[in-house]
């Protein structure tokens, strides 16, 4: 009787379970259809805009993803492949993706773009219940959810066919966040998944930490829950050899500005404090950032950086003194800012699609850092035997007052959207509204002078943009919009000044790939150097690498040809190489 009596009670409590997941699951998916009703709403006039920037290279020419085939998939997963050294990151996850999307939508961009608007609905409904299981109010969590959903920045992270990696990341890490506690293999899984998606992704451990912290004593502060967070800790050690290696590869940079220690450091804090303000009122964004550094102590963005900073450092250590998980919110978008703040300074650490990882952090801190002063507020009132109205009224204000916001945020997302049609011009334009004296604006106003037909002022305008950090060598060697100054003084010797500076960065960095020793002897092509660009041609075909072999071949012939003409104007005999390696 005692063991029916048992199973009686394990099936009420297991039917019961069911009862509550049906309806839980029931509005998990009505709120991803709004989010994903809206999203697309806002991005309808991106939704067919054609491949732009890095979207050439992760999926139009990227020949790991044409076909799923064995020998490209364990190509993609091997740490130090050559899909690693094409993209200079490893994150197979990401590529895997795009190998899939190509197979269903192949060169039809609407695919693309939809999958990209549906990862950050999902991304939006799973912020709403994460900030439900931290006990924010269902209000406050989905007016959370929708300031994310519709935050102008956010734009490019999904506007942008390649940052599927930036959304897809993001669901990962909000997804192990989630399993934390009651599914803590299954969050290391996912968290392994984000990290492989993209690096920024390691945000999730230390926010991860925190949660665990602020749990302490209950089911998801344990000796367990710790012995799981060691094994994230594990997994972001393994993914951070290959990682670095290819950071070190190519982002790493030399700053001359950051000579001075104290320049880097001012520097850092006036990033972290544009991103605060991009974040708060979504003024700011724009295509391509070009912050100049914070070179004098009198730099205003630094200068405001100290007060907020030492805001947020004051109130995440309240938190954290009080075992809240508040804290682990501002650690949180502390973390997705750490990897951009330019302790390894890197090429643009400011821009739009790295709000998105510092974002979810900010929203859940703001809200329960107001939910937990109305709640001091009450406290005080009641006892004092004094009315509630005054913090509720306060605490509807703030919620209209977020609504508000939401709408403005989601006015200039509309209009955002419409940069993201394909037109690159478009997007230089816009960068150079905002950095007026930015290499973009330089390049926009070099297309200017080529329209008006003044060569002359296009090279000078073209020199300063290089000046400005404009110096793709490639693009300005190739660009056709370029073709109407090429010969013209000044240009050609512009040319081969950023080809040096090319070559220079290759040889000193010891690059060797096949991509970066074609890239090298197309600069010393540029400069008119054709015995060393054949020598480095021989050297990327017998690599390897994800580069057509047959191409390569061709163009070392090219140059051959054009050594020859060379020599015999210069009356010397040919030059020893006459055909390709084999």
């Amino acid at each position: 009787m005692e063991e029916e009596a048992g199973s009686g009670q394990d099936a009420a409590t297991g039917g019961a379970a069911r009862r509550t997941a049906a309806p839980r699951a029931g509005r998990f998916v009505l709120l991803f259809s709004g989010f994903a009703v809206l999203t697309l709403g806002l991005l309808a006039p991106a939704l067919v805009g054609r491949p732009v920037s890095d979207d050439l290279v992760y999926i139009v020419y990227n020949p790991h993803i044409a076909a799923l085939t064995a020998e490209n998939v364990l190509a993609i997963l091997h740490p130090w492949g050559p899909p690693t050294l094409y993209t200079v990151n490893y994150a197979p996850v990401h590529m895997l993706l795009h190998a899939l999307e190509f197979q269903l939508f192949g060169g039809n961009v609407l695919g693309y773009h939809v999958v990209n608007a549906l990862v950050h609905a999902l991304n939006c409904t799973l912020l709403v219940a994460l900030l439900r299981s931290s006990r924010v109010s269902s209000p406050a969590a989905l007016v959370g959810g929708l300031l994310f959903a519709v935050h102008p920045a956010n734009v490019e992270a999904v506007a942008w066919m390649f940052q599927l990696k930036t959304s897809v990341a993001l669901a990962f890490s909000l997804g192990a966040l989630l399993a934390q506690r009651r599914r803590p293999a299954l969050a290391t899984l996912l968290f392994g998944l984000a990290l492989l998606t993209k690096a920024t992704a390691a945000f999730a451990l230390p926010m991860a930490a925190a949660f665990a912290w602020a749990r302490r004593g209950a089911e998801g502060g344990s000796r367990r829950q710790w012995a799981w967070l060691a094994a994230w800790t594990a997994v972001l050690a393994l993914y951070a050899v290959p990682e670095l290696a290819a950071f070190r590869y190519a982002a790493a940079v030399e700053v001359p500005a950051f000579e001075d220690p104290w320049v880097q450091v001012r520097t850092m804090a006036a990033i972290g404090m544009r991103y605060l303000v991009m974040a708060a009122s979504g003024t700011g964004v724009s295509a391509f950032h070009e912050p100049p550094p914070a070179l004098s102590p009198l730099d205003p963005w630094w200068l405001a950086a100290l007060p907020a900073g030492a805001l947020l450092a004051i109130r995440t250590g309240v938190a954290l003194h009080r075992h809240r998980e508040e804290a682990a919110w501002w650690i949180g978008s502390a973390a997705g800012f750490a990897s951009v703040c330019q302790i390894f300074p890197f090429v643009y650490p400011v821009a739009d699609r790295y709000l998105y990882f510092i974002l979810p952090g900010l929203i859940g801190g703001a809200i329960l850092w107001s939910e937990d002063l109305g709640a001091a507020w009450s406290r005080r009132r009641i006892a004092a035997g004094r009315s509630l109205r005054g913090p509720k009224v306060l605490a509807r204000s703030a919620l209209l007052a977020a609504g508000a916001l939401a709408v403005v945020f989601a006015v200039r997302a509309s209009e955002r959207a419409r940069l993201w049609t394909g037109d690159e011009r478009l997007l230089i334009a816009d960068a150079a509204a905002h950095y007026p004296d930015g290499g973009n604006a330089h390049f926009l106003e070099t297309l200017r002078a080529i329209e008006r037909g003044d060569a002359e002022a296009a090279v000078a305008a073209l020199r300063t943009a290089v000046d400005r950090g404009y110096d793709h060598s490639r693009v300005l060697d190739a660009d056709p919009l370029l073709d109407p100054i090429r010969g013209a003084p000044g240009f050609e010797e512009l040319i081969r000044e950023v080809a040096a500076r090319h070559i220079r960065l290759g040889r000193e960095r010891g690059y060797s790939s096949q991509t970066w020793l074609w890239s090298m002897a197309m600069a010393h092509r540029s400069r008119g150097e054709y015995a060393q660009a054949e020598s480095l041609l021989e050297r990327a075909i017998r690599a390897d690498g994800p580069m057509d072999r047959s191409q390569l071949i061709a163009e070392f012939l090219a140059v051959h040809q054009q050594a020859l003409r060379a020599r015999r104007d210069e009356g010397k005999d040919a030059p020893p190489h006459g055909s390709p390696p084999r």
